[in-house]
């Protein structure tokens, strides 16, 4: 199916359309996006995540209101946002305060704090982590496990965000900071990670997980000037994955820069995307450590969502306590989550762990066979492995395309 989005430029207005797309778990194969002057127009081809064509009429209606003319809102803090886009713990959770961490990575550290929240007397009701480079991002959506309302208490508020401090600066602390921040409202959750690794510089230390550096895993990317254009071009090659879109735009708004044109398309299993930028003040990139710093920008936010090896899926009865309990058997059987999906829907708390053993390789049978027996009793475990290929991709030229401002849609709606 493909979506048109014709509308008055204005900032961020990509970001936000390709983040209602995103929400909806919508994957984009193709895309033809254009905003010289005053006017935006995208041209997007999206399926389901099985690659089928969209057929729900409420799904197709939902996009058609959500990316009209009065589908945004104005959030209190400023930040646009569609009704219904991916905010932690929008399935009835009820008041909650959001809490934010970010640190360095070690293994347990997920059954740490959620033990630490567990003796505070705090029920967590939604989670998602994100581990990149020996760093971790994770924001968590708790309340008091008696009342079951936010934490607001500003005592108690200290005494929560000391504990988590000294949890995050662990034994071995690096002299980078660990820093936990409080606030009470949504936030749209991939957004925030990616501001959140931004900030903390995840892209500037070298990755020490071999996996990543095989050539499956490399992204390709270049920055070249266009000069008749006054433009400076992003070229970005890498195994195309759900959300990879999203991933690149969120990046380089956050860095400032507006995209004028792009194009997105796939080669195999690989996804082909073109950037037409300029900085927000109108400048290209001139130097060569611009350039260096979007390369390393770009790759971080692709490999952040990148998980090799096992994803385990657990549903089982909500209760106070269980992603202590969960995260500590992990633990004990010594893996280590490299990203983490908590959510609570009603009564059912529906999580995914992302797991690695304890020095960064993939898990062996045993211990997953281990795992089963010990908590197959209690919740349903589903086990399954990422698909990903470790064959490096065919050595030949990639071919570089013109951005034709005549030509190029038609040749995606072919």
């Amino acid at each position: 199916m493909w979506v048109q989005v014709d509308s008055v430029n204005k900032p961020g207005i990509l970001l936000e359309v390709v983040q209602v797309l995103t929400d909806l778990d919508l994957t984009i194969s193709k895309a033809y996006i254009i905003s010289d002057g005053g006017w935006f127009m995208d041209v997007f081809h999206v399926a389901d995540q099985q690659g089928n064509k969209v057929t729900d009429t409420k799904t197709i209606e939902y996009i058609e209101k959500a990316l009209g003319p009065k589908g945004h809102t104005l959030a209190k803090d400023g930040v646009k946002s569609w009704p219904g886009s991916k905010r932690v713990g929008v399935h009835s959770i009820g008041d909650h305060t959001a809490i934010e961490l970010v640190g360095k990575d070690r293994p347990g550290l997920l059954s740490e704090i959620s033990a630490i929240l567990t003796n505070l007397h705090i029920n967590v009701l939604a989670a998602e982590v994100w581990t990149h480079n020996m760093r971790v991002a994770c924001v968590l959506y708790i309340n008091d496990d008696t009342t079951c309302r936010a934490v607001e208490d500003p005592i108690r508020l200290s005494s929560i965000e000391e504990q988590l401090k000294n949890i995050l600066r662990g034994p071995d602390d690096d002299g980078k900071t660990a820093r936990t921040n409080f606030s009470i409202g949504w936030t749209h959750m991939d957004r925030r990670l990616h501001q959140m690794m931004f900030a903390d510089r995840d892209y500037e230390v070298k990755s020490e997980v071999l996996d990543y550096d095989a050539p499956s895993f490399r992204p390709i990317i270049t920055v070249d000037r266009c000069k008749d254009k006054g433009y400076s071009v992003v070229n970005v090659r890498c195994k195309d994955r759900s959300k990879l879109l999203f991933d690149i735009v969120c990046t380089l708004t956050d860095m400032q820069y507006v995209v004028f044109h792009a194009s997105v398309s796939s080669e195999g299993p690989y996804a082909l995307q073109e950037y037409y930028i300029r900085h927000m003040d109108g400048c290209m990139l001139d130097t060569e450590g611009e350039k260096e710093r979007v390369v390393k920008c770009l790759e971080a936010a692709i490999r952040r969502r990148v998980c090799e090896g096992l994803s385990l899926e657990l549903c089982a009865r909500d209760k106070v306590g269980l992603l202590s309990e969960v995260t500590r058997i992990l633990r004990e059987n010594g893996l280590s989550v490299t990203r983490a999906d908590v959510n609570t829907v009603g009564e059912k708390a529906k999580n995914v762990f992302y797991v690695r053993d304890a020095s960064g390789n993939p898990v062996d049978t045993n211990t997953i066979e281990g795992l089963c027996k010990e908590i197959g009793h209690t919740m349903m475990l589903n086990v399954k492995k990422d698909p990903s290929s470790s064959k490096a991709p065919e050595s030949k030229k990639w071919a570089k395309t013109s951005f034709f401002f005549g030509g190029l849609l038609e040749k995606f709606l072919a």
